[in-house]
């Protein structure tokens, strides 16, 4: 059964994200809040798990007014645009963690049992590890919904709402 998850998993990631980034290696800092706010922020085009449950993380929890770029090409993103899930980009994969992951820890919501439950959820679904019962729903949720938006604004918009439920649901079990 595992290997048969691991198969579905890795034809997934390679259909869906291609050329995800390599990992950092390097120390995460924590930021300021208020130091983010009312930016753009930019990542590969044609999101998958990992940018769009980050894009979610950053307009939520981040930076409520956030502008976000998709790039076709990364090295097209603009100066001052703040990078995310790509190689090189500000926020990316460090060490064992995904970009997600990453996002908690800069800012320091990795404590709210939601956020943190949610962060092991897209690490599963990203690059594996232990798995997470909801991520063959989340993943369905997500695939359906890349088909059938135009673009990936609306993609973002259309699973705000299932992402905002399945967070919720995490801090009431553990409530």
């Amino acid at each position: 059964m595992q290997g048969a998850l691991a198969d579905a998993e890795a034809a997934l990631n390679a259909r869906f994200s291609p050329n995800e980034p390599r990992p950092a290696h390097r120390k995460i800092p924590r930021r300021d809040l208020k130091d983010f706010l009312g930016r753009s922020w930019a990542t590969r085009q044609h999101m998958w798990i990992d940018r769009v449950c980050s894009a979610w993380l950053i307009r939520r929890f981040v930076d409520p007014k956030a502008k976000f770029v998709w790039l076709e090409r990364v090295e097209d993103k603009p100066k001052r645009a703040i990078g995310f899930d790509f190689d090189g980009a500000e926020f990316t994969h460090v060490d064992s963690k995904v970009t997600f992951e990453v996002l908690l820890t800069s800012f320091g919501l990795e404590s709210d049992v939601g956020l943190a439950r949610m962060g092991l959820l897209v690490h599963f679904l990203d690059v594996g590890g232990i798995p997470v019962p909801e991520a063959p729903g989340l993943a369905a949720i997500v695939s359906g919904a890349r088909s059938l938006q135009p673009d990936d604004d609306a993609l973002l918009q259309s699973v705000t709402p299932a992402l905002d439920s399945l967070c919720q649901t995490y801090r009431m079990e553990q409530g």
